[in-house]
C-alpha cells in the first residue's frame, strides 16, 4: 500500500473538504464511488479516491459471487472476502479522512490508469 499526504485539504468541487469527500468515496462502497466520480469537477484526490472505491469494491463483489460457487469452502472465501473488503473500507476512509492518497497495489494502480484514460479523453 502507497501512501502521499499533502497538509492542507482543499476545497473539492462539491463544496466539500477533500478528505471529507474523499471519505466519502468509501462510506457506500462503489455506489458513493460512482457518485462522487461524476460529482468532482477538480480534485484529483477526490477523482482517485472514487475510482479507487468503484474498481476496488466492484471487483470484491465479483469475487466473492465467484467463490460462492466453490463446492464445500466457498463459505469461507466468501466471508473471508466480505471481512478484507470490511478492512479495507475502515482503513481508506481513515486514510481518506487523513488527507492521504493511499493507492492499493493493482487495485490503485487500475484505478490511476482509468483515470488517466478519462482525462484525455
Amino acid at each position: 500500500m502507497e501512501s502521499s499526504s499533502n497538509e492542507v485539504p482543499e476545497k473539492s468541487s462539491t463544496g466539500l473538504d477533500e478528505n471529507i469527500a474523499g471519505l466519502l468515496c468509501y462510506l457506500g462502497t462503489f455506489v458513493t464511488g460512482i457518485i462522487f466520480f461524476f460529482l468532482e469537477k477538480k480534485s484529483s484526490f477526490v477523482k482517485f479516491h472514487a475510482m479507487q472505491s468503484i474498481v476496488l469494491y466492484l471487483m470484491l463483489g465479483i469475487l466473492r459471487v465467484g467463490v460462492g460457487y466453490v463446492p464445500f469452502v466457498g463459505w469461507i472465501l466468501k466471508a473471508v472476502i466480505s471481512l478484507i473488503g470490511l478492512v479495507l473500507w475502515i482503513l481508506l476512509m481513515i486514510k481518506a479522512y487523513q488527507h492521504e492518497r493511499t493507492r492499493l497495489p493493482i487495485v490503485g494502480e487500475i484505478a490511476e490508469n482509468l483515470l488517466e484514460k478519462n482525462s484525455r479523453n
